[in-house]
């Protein structure tokens, strides 16, 4: 068989190769960080540091309370976190 065709044969099948390796390191270096981030209620940062950052109450950082039981309850839903229940008074 003429050598050329061989030749390009050859670079058709390294160039293949090649680009299923790169579009598996995206997957998994890029990708796959987010949906797992995503997935666990958390927001993605998909800047330059690419970071998993976790939504927080403002009441958690000052330590003042939501006053409010509906209020605080809606926000810890919109977290995804459980509100406690309040304890019993005697």
């Amino acid at each position: 068989m003429n050598p050329a065709i061989e030749r390009l044969k050859l670079i058709a099948l390294v160039l293949f190769a090649v680009a299923n390796v790169a579009m598996l390191a995206y997957q998994v270096g890029w990708v796959e960080p987010e949906h797992r981030c995503l997935a666990a209620g958390g927001w993605w940062d998909g800047g330059f540091n690419r970071v998993c950052g976790r939504p927080i109450l403002i009441s958690d950082i000052t330590g003042r309370i939501i006053a409010d039981p509906k209020a605080r309850a809606e926000a810890l839903k919109a977290l995804g976190r459980e509100p406690k229940a309040a304890p019993a008074k005697p």
